[in-house]
């Protein structure tokens, strides 16, 4: 009977702490979404891209993608994002789906533009480039590399 209560006691201090280090590591991730104005811009391509991924400029966590949706007309996907109420984007900015290395997730990469005019509150970014698809672009490599060898 004793045994059973140490390996009870034990398991319950392994739960606890796996339960801080999961609340620790959550508050330290910075995942929450950012608060500040809403932009939107239509893409041809988010593969990978999910509603809470980063929004980047520079590198540097500006934003968080809240929403994504199928334009019927244009099937495009438009994907809504937050940005911090302090920064104002140019006009002529561009955004593109990025990714955080092979293996990594995706993000929007916003790259300022010079415009003197600057997107309002529930504007949208009209330069943009959608994610590459690994898949096509190592098929791609492997088709070109065995009919070049014929």
């Amino acid at each position: 009977m004793s045994n059973r209560l140490i390996e009870t006691l034990a398991g319950a201090a392994v739960i606890a702490v796996a339960i801080g280090f999961a609340a620790y590591s959550y508050s330290r991730a910075g995942i929450d979404t950012v608060e500040g104005y809403e932009i939107k811009a239509s893409f041809n391509r988010i593969d990978g891209l999910v509603v809470g991924n980063d929004v980047r400029i520079s590198g540097v966590k500006v934003g968080s993608v809240t929403g994504q949706e199928l334009d019927p007309d244009t099937y495009m996907a438009v994907v809504k994002m937050s940005v911090r109420a302090d920064l104002s984007l140019p006009m002529d900015s561009s955004a593109k789906v990025a990714s955080d290395g092979l293996l990594g997730g995706k993000f929007v990469s916003i790259e300022p533009g010079g415009d003197i005019d600057m997107i309002q509150a529930g504007g949208e970014i009209e330069y943009t480039q959608g994610s590459v698809n690994l898949e096509d672009l190592i098929g791609q490599v492997i088709y070109s590399s065995t009919s070049s060898s014929e």
